[in-house]
């Protein structure tokens, strides 16, 4: 099955950290997918071996594509509540996103 392209943008996310090298072209993404250039409020969580292993929800108004990227990074890699993602644990780990949209809560996890 493939990825929404949201989940496939926050393993990207992780994966420029643990490569250190800038894999998301911004421009190409919003340009292709312009609802990433919305506001949309979310909660993205990181489950490693069907465990939750850490959350992180958004409380600015920036852009779906930019709440993504930091969110990801963020709950991959500074959750107080969790140790940084180990490349093995990114390897099992699956990610859900929840939107809360203005017509109800679409959520996603792959």
């Amino acid at each position: 099955m493939s990825r929404s392209i949201l989940i496939e943008l926050a393993y990207d996310s992780i994966k420029e950290v643990l490569q250190a090298q800038n894999i998301i072209h911004r421009e190409k993404m919003l340009q292709k997918y312009p609802l990433l250039q919305e506001s949309i409020p979310l909660k993205l969580n990181i489950y490693v071996n069907h465990e939750l292993f850490s959350s992180y929800e958004s409380k600015n108004k920036n852009s779906l594509l930019e709440e993504i990227i930091f969110g990801a990074k963020k709950a991959a890699f500074k959750d107080k509540t969790a140790h940084p993602l180990k490349i093995r644990e990114f390897l099992q780990s699956e990610i859900e996103i929840i939107l809360q949209t203005p017509q109800g809560v679409l959520s996603h996890r792959a």
